[in-house]
């Protein structure tokens, strides 16, 4: 059983999620300055689909859970790096 992590705890998260996002889609942005409650999409960090693909990958990876497209609730897990973050946090198992 998943316990609730704690803020500081989902603070790591969305950094290390930055920062895994700068690294495997190559941004030219800082994992600083992405703004946790930004939307991923469009006019926040400007993803796309396939981006969001390439995250969900990386995701699956290090935190040992699949992330899948046929998810029905992928439009509020990818809603930003604060929603993914939390995400993973309950779902993770390494």
């Amino acid at each position: 059983m998943n316990q609730v992590p704690s803020a500081s705890d989902l603070a790591g998260l969305e950094r290390e999620l930055a920062e895994l996002c700068v690294s495997a889609l190559n941004l030219e942005q800082a994992a600083e300055a992405i703004d946790p409650e930004a939307p991923l999409y469009g006019d926040g960090l400007g993803l796309d689909s396939i981006d969001i693909l390439e995250v969900a990958l990386e995701v699956s990876r290090k935190y040992g859970f699949e992330l899948r497209s046929d998810d029905e609730r992928n439009h509020q897990i990818f809603q930003s790096l604060r929603t993914l973050a939390a995400h993973v946090a309950a779902h993770r198992t390494r």
